[in-house]
């Protein structure tokens, strides 16, 4: 496919109208990951936690021709050793009839762009073992992958322990 600067990109803000594209974006990246059962998150959800008074993320989308191609999910992220602000990329994904047309590279450069008009200086984000392919994307964007850290996450029952839902008398 031909590089998109010949093919009327356009990547803008996302609205609460476009909460179904987002979630259909998010469906992508799980069926690409033979994962899709685990995506519980609805359209609903979309809205009520990224558009009301306090949005927790938010969502460059990428068209061409009006047709969604991609989408970048971010949300604002604070560095404690830094001293400074920046973004996390929680999901990133372009169509697959897209792929390969530099959508990725758009969306990543226009992140780090609406990052930096904010006042941030750098974007953070983890990749599923398995994506080989998007990790190899990352490294071409000059994206480091962090030998020191490790991400460690507690859901479920041991987020509600942690949350003094189930006291452990610590």
């Amino acid at each position: 496919m031909a590089d998109v600067s010949n093919q009327g990109v356009e990547i803008r803000v996302a609205t609460a109208e476009d909460v179904h594209l987002i979630h259909t974006g998010l469906l992508s990246i799980a069926r690409h990951l033979d994962a899709e059962g685990k995506v519980t998150a609805t359209p609903e959800d979309l809205r009520k936690h990224g558009f009301g008074p306090q949005p927790a993320f938010m969502v460059l989308l990428a068209e061409i021709d009006r047709e969604f191609a991609g989408m970048c999910l971010f949300f604002q992220s604070f560095s404690t050793w830094r001293g400074q602000k920046g973004a996390y990329i929680q999901d990133i994904v372009v169509e697959e009839r897209f792929r390969g047309a530099g959508i990725g590279v758009a969306l990543l450069r226009h992140t780090a762009a609406h990052v930096h008009a904010g006042g941030g200086t750098y974007l953070r984000l983890s990749v599923d073992a398995k994506n080989v392919s998007a990790q190899h994307f990352y490294e071409r964007m000059g994206l480091a992958w962090s030998e020191q850290e490790r991400i460690h996450a507690a859901y479920g029952e041991t987020f509600e322990a942690l949350a003094g839902q189930h006291e452990s008398g610590v």
